[in-house]
């Protein structure tokens, strides 16, 4: 069963899209994603998105490990579509826009630009599963705990009974997008399997940054004294 009935099927989905490369601001298949836009080039874009059937715009990240220019850095391989659900014009020229997140996709090339915006050619065949609905099977109890331990060594506060009560998946994609990871390990959590993958991927992420903060508590306790 398909997981929301305003999602095309994945023939009916464009090969050309338009990709926003935006480092820390992922987009998982179910998640909602606000986004300023003010820049000439993608405000253009969305323009143009909102004038097409889908209004898809793929959200992906720079591949830091590469350079190219900064214009026009290199990507990684994989991103999300995501479908424009709400938008709003400023007064100061901006777009506020929702983007729902849909399928991810695999860069096959990339093609001529519109407008200074940056298009691809993208496959979705190997996230098929992603406009599907599917159980969940992943350790909870291991994720609320360390993501208790991680939200107090940041400083973070957090209702928790409203933490308790959310849905297993919507909980694993929420906490991949907001938690402040690298660009790096955001890039793992859009790339695992499926949500149960990510959970347990999540999971060990934030044991390893709970570790990390520890670790570096540990040194300047030590320079203290």
């Amino acid at each position: 069963m398909k997981r929301n009935s305003l999602d095309p099927d994945i023939g009916e989905l464009p090969i050309n899209i338009p990709i926003f490369p935006l480092d820390g601001a992922l987009l998982l298949p179910t998640g909602r994603l606000p986004l300023n836009i003010f820049e000439p080039r993608y405000l253009s874009m969305i323009s143009d998105a909102l004038s097409t059937p889908h209004r898809l715009i793929g959200m992906i990240q720079s591949n830091s490990g590469v350079t190219q220019d900064e214009m026009s850095p290199l990507l990684y391989s994989v991103g999300c579509a995501g479908r424009i659900s709400s938008f709003e014009e400023t007064t100061d020229g901006r777009y506020l826009i929702s983007l729902d997140g849909m399928i991810r996709f695999n860069i096959d090339e990339e093609i001529e630009g519109k407008s200074g915006y940056r298009q691809c050619r993208v496959s979705y065949d190997e996230y098929a599963a992603d406009l599907l609905v599917k159980d969940v099977d992943f350790d909870r109890t291991r994720l609320i705990k360390v993501l208790k331990r991680y939200f107090q060594m940041k400083g973070f506060s957090a209702d928790w009974n409203s933490i308790e009560a959310c849905a297993d998946e919507k909980l694993i994609t929420t906490l991949s997008m907001i938690c402040p990871l690298a660009v790096a390990e955001k890039q793992m959590l859009l790339e695992a399997k499926d949500v149960s993958s990510r959970g347990d991927l999540i999971s060990a992420v934030l044991e390893m940054e709970c570790e990390m903060t520890a670790s570096d508590m540990q040194k300047k306790g030590h320079v203290k004294h």
